[in-house]
């Protein structure tokens, strides 16, 4: 969405005004060559956006100023016109549907981005499906997983969120057109018919009744963007954890992210924006949800709380899903580093494959309580897990060498990664 008094705002306020016009012409309400004197007036390069804004602060909402200036650039053109600017309606039917539009041409970008996000994290779930690297809970190791499996995470994360965002896109595309009560009174017998056809005409579908102060559509889409802001963020926090030094498994190659003071630094600016935007975007729900008790008919606050909150959402969801497409678009993955880091520590972090490896001989209990006492001693000593077990002469009486050194290959313990990795594709049609 574009920022509060923008041209693309303004544009979409206008493009309702004459959806109304030329609708209230097609059933007689106004003559139709009114309505086109409207509509070639209703040109967002005629007006000043600063002027605007500066007059929305006594009016209380930019419509009302705007359709002062339109009603005097139509009357250039024929003053018999002017008197049919914005008949009927009022200035929150205008606003709601100009902001509605928007909402549309917001989808398509974001959107965009996020299938840009989905078809990169789908090339990293096939092509490292089987490919171990440090599992990590707590910060810390513990079994491997694949690289491949991480990335259908987020591909999965993704998707839902898409969806989940396009279904509410879908639910909140309707026509905004009660008049002053909600009622339509002022149209007579006609209301109804010109509602139809300014929906018509704007691609919109009408809802049973006017939506003045039932806001539940756009806050679903102000929940499900933040849904898309909180799941980015998980992507961009695993990015950020992934190009740690200690780590460098996997790095964001673009250029830029450069210190101010540290000639070496390339820092993750696109995971850091998304995080930026996950961290923003709760608070933004919160007002978008507080807002929902509005006032009878026509609310006293709660809906101008909504306009600049659901731009800010739009406008960071946007940023987030363009740097997490980007940052994926280009990731350099370091499979030797990977390597490298599940052999850290002695190569512990491969305990519960001997433990499940040996427990079909002795239960599990006992086989977790044995293999814990050799991590501690390889912890103490210094020395690898697969040192230590080869030489336990009680280990090797239920296992020997080669079932060890099986059971400690982090390729033969991912279980059922590359399966999960396929479901994820295949859900995705990827």
């Amino acid at each position: 969405m574009a920022p509060f008094c923008s041209p693309a705002l303004l544009q979409a306020l206008l493009d309702v005004e004459v959806a109304l016009a030329d609708a209230q012409a097609q059933v007689g309400m106004i003559p139709r060559d009114c309505a086109a004197d409207i509509r070639a007036a209703a040109r967002a390069e005629f007006f000043d956006a600063a002027t605007l804004a500066e007059a929305a602060k006594t009016d209380g909402n930019i419509v009302i100023p705007l359709i002062g200036v339109l009603t005097k650039q139509v009357a250039a053109r024929n003053p018999d016109a002017a008197r049919h600017v914005h008949r009927g309606a009022t200035s929150q039917d205008i606003l709601d549907t100009a902001i509605v539009l928007q909402l549309r041409v917001a989808r398509n970008d974001i959107e965009r981005e996020l299938t840009a996000a989905m078809t990169a994290a789908a090339a990293f779930a096939r092509k490292y499906a089987a490919t171990p690297i440090a599992g990590r809970t707590w910060l810390q190791h513990g079994s491997p997983t694949t690289f491949g499996l991480k990335a259908a995470g987020w591909l999965d994360l993704i998707g839902r969120s898409r969806a989940r965002f396009d279904l509410a896109i879908e639910q909140a595309l309707v026509l905004q057109l009660g008049g002053a009560t909600g009622t339509l009174a002022s149209m007579g017998a006609d209301g109804g018919a010109v509602a139809d056809a300014m929906a018509r005409a704007l691609k919109l579908t009408v809802p049973p009744m006017p939506w003045h102060t039932q806001r539940d559509r756009l806050v679903s889409v102000a929940a499900s963007v933040g849904v898309i802001c909180g799941a980015l963020g998980k992507v961009g926090r695993d990015l950020t954890l992934l190009a740690q030094s200690e780590v460098m498994e996997a790095i964001d190659t673009l250029p830029g992210g450069r210190s101010s003071s540290m000639p070496h630094k390339q820092n993750p600016v696109h995971a850091v924006t998304a995080i930026a935007a996950a961290t923003r975007a709760p608070g933004l729900v919160a007002t978008m949800l507080s807002a929902m008790p509005q006032e009878h008919e026509r609310a006293a606050g709660g809906w101008q709380a909504e306009w600049q909150t659901l731009a800010d959402l739009i406008d960071i969801t946007k940023e987030s899903s363009v740097a997490i497409a980007t940052a994926l678009a280009n990731l350099r993955v370091h499979p030797v580093a990977m390597k490298r880091n599940l052999a850290l520590n002695g190569g512990i972090a491969m305990a519960e494959a001997l433990s499940t490896a040996l427990t079909p001989h002795i239960g599990r209990r006992e086989a977790m309580q044995h293999v814990e006492k050799l991590s501690r001693s390889a912890q103490r000593d210094g020395r690898s897990l697969r040192d230590v077990a080869s030489t336990d002469a009680e280990l090797l009486k239920w296992l020997p060498a080669a079932d060890i050194d099986r059971a400690l290959a982090p390729e033969n313990f991912i279980g059922s990664a590359e399966t999960f990795v396929a479901n994820v594709l295949r859900a995705w049609a990827m």
